[in-house]
């Protein structure tokens, strides 16, 4: 039987998905982060390999698949996706290795044809459209030194400068900085600079759940800063709507990430947003690693150039 494997890589973990040659799901993993890096290809070549062929194993084969289409953050610089495609060929996981972006796969499932916007806020946040006539665009996706506005990262960041204003008297009281030390296992907001020094951009990212449930609880400094994401994702969707309009009808939007899971807040807020500028979300989640398993089904017959253009960063 012929494998085909897509793979969904993040700032936080990295699933892979195995289908045969009809588009049947057979197995899928989960594995750690895979952020594409021209600097590093072989760490997120190795995490996509680990996760490969842990699910070729629950899938009761053996690689290498006819091939694996990978879409990871960081995979919008061709410098980092050439190296890092390059690095993954060397393992023989599958007998084609193609990277894109994770934005790519996500939107392939939500939208396989005609208009729709997706909405991504995890680590990194992002926008990405298309229109009733079939252009394409995006809003956000600038990474997190000089993007990356609503996301997991971005909360984090700010609750961390929120405690540490707190400290010399320059902001509010807030209980962020009794549940960020306990979470972390220390005892001075000196030492929390310490482990924000060490820390990279998932483990940031991994403060936001902690700021979400704070917010829940009432804390006020924590709300503020989701109210401030929601804003910033609300600006997205405005930009891209009017980016990418006129439209015949109001498009559907897909949330995505893992901020916007159904059932947790941020999502039911972004519900909220929506339905006041007309539009509507998608009933499920999209299915980022089907929809590159999708994509790798279509290599042989794939335009590189037929691909959109990912920004600097994402």
């Amino acid at each position: 039987m012929t494998f085909y494997i897509g793979v969904d890589g993040g700032g936080t973990r990295t699933r892979a998905v195995v289908v045969n040659r009809e588009g049947v799901e057979l197995a899928r993993a989960e594995g750690q982060a895979a952020i594409a890096d021209a600097r590093n290809p072989a760490e997120a070549a190795e995490a996509v390999r680990d996760v490969c062929l842990e699910a070729l194993r629950l899938a009761d084969s053996a690689p290498p698949a006819r091939a694996i289409w990978a879409g990871l953050a960081g995979a919008g610089r061709e410098a980092a996706r050439s190296a890092v495609e390059l690095e993954l060929s060397r393992y023989g996981v599958a007998d084609i290795c193609r990277i894109g972006t994770d934005v790519v796969g996500a939107f392939n499932d939500a939208f396989p044809r005609g208009p729709g916007i997706l909405l991504i806020a995890g680590t990194g946040s992002i926008a990405w459209g298309r229109s009733d006539d079939g252009r394409e665009g995006r809003v956000g996706g600038w990474g997190h030194h000089i993007g990356d506005e609503g996301s997991g990262y971005a909360i984090g960041l700010e609750a961390l400068r929120r405690v540490a204003r707190n400290a010399d008297g320059r902001a509010p009281e807030t209980n962020l900085r009794n549940v960020f030390l306990d979470v972390m296992g220390i005892n001075t907001v000196e030492r929390l600079v310490q482990w924000a020094g060490d820390a990279d951009k998932g483990d940031i990212a991994a403060l936001a759940p902690v700021v979400v449930e704070a917010a829940g609880e009432g804390d006020p400094v924590a709300g503020e800063i989701l109210v401030t994401a929601v804003e910033e994702l609300e600006g997205h969707v405005i930009t891209i709507l009017a980016r990418l309009g006129p439209w015949r009808e109001p498009p559907r939007i897909a949330l995505s990430g893992g901020l916007l899971r159904p059932g947790l807040p941020l999502r039911r807020q972004m519900e909220r947003v929506l339905a006041r500028h007309g539009v509507q979300p998608l009933e499920r989640q999209p299915d980022a690693g089907l929809g590159a398993a999708r994509l790798a089904l279509e290599i042989p017959e794939l335009d590189p150039a037929s691909l959109p253009e990912m920004p600097p960063g994402w």
